[in-house]
């Protein structure tokens, strides 16, 4: 029996965990997380938060997608997801893990709820205005295929993800080298392994859709 358990709903970044797994190719089970389900006493003992994904390896626990990814890339290095350690590879690693985590969700988010980022607040908003942290992704997906040069890793695992998403809901430009980047990486093995694990959820009558609010 697998000591890695993926706590998810396929109608969030859960599926991005989703992913991660099926590229590290080791076995897990999966517990599907109801809405209402997610603020139970149990679940909240993992999370505390309330959210998925959460990750459990044996004892450990693991929640947010940026980390739970990095996680398995590091538990799992035969795989070839991250640079070395020490290497020169690792800091743009670590760069865009934590750009895609911090700069543009926050950017996106920003655009998708309107909020005011000018010229009074942009010093202080991590991802500055929305066109900087656009601009700088799009700059660094035109010097090479992925975001550490010629080879995919975890980095592209995530940007990919949150790039597919945040252009079909409207809030990232539909920018030619987006949109090839995202083909690339959704084009992997895993990546439709993946999905197609978390489409066959979503075909199940009882399965909630998630609440507009809260």
């Amino acid at each position: 029996m697998s000591d890695i358990t993926l706590y998810t709903h396929p109608y969030s970044r859960g599926r991005i965990a989703r992913w991660m797994l099926e590229e590290v190719g080791v076995p897990y089970t999966v517990e599907v997380k109801e809405w209402a389900a997610m603020k139970a006493p149990e679940y909240l003992a993992i999370n505390p938060m309330g959210k998925v994904p959460a990750l459990t390896h044996g004892n450990l626990i693991v929640t947010e997608v940026a980390a739970i990814c990095a996680y398995l890339a590091d538990q799992f290095p035969e795989k070839g997801l991250a640079p070395a350690p020490g290497s020169p590879e690792r800091g743009s690693y670590y760069r865009w893990l934590f750009f895609v985590a911090g700069p543009l969700e926050m950017a996106t988010t920003a655009k998708a709820y309107d909020w005011r980022i000018d010229a009074d607040n942009v010093t202080a908003v991590g991802c500055g205005y929305h066109a900087d942290t656009v601009n700088t992704l799009e700059s660094a997906l035109k010097q090479s295929p992925y975001l550490c040069g010629d080879t995919f890793t975890t980095a592209d695992l995530l940007a990919g993800s949150y790039i597919g998403w945040e252009m079909m809901q409207k809030n990232l430009e539909e920018r030619p080298v987006f949109k090839d980047y995202v083909q690339r990486v959704e084009s992997r093995p895993a990546a439709r392994r993946a999905n197609e694990l978390d489409d066959a959820l979503l075909e199940e009558p009882a399965l909630n859709r998630p609440p507009k609010t809260g």
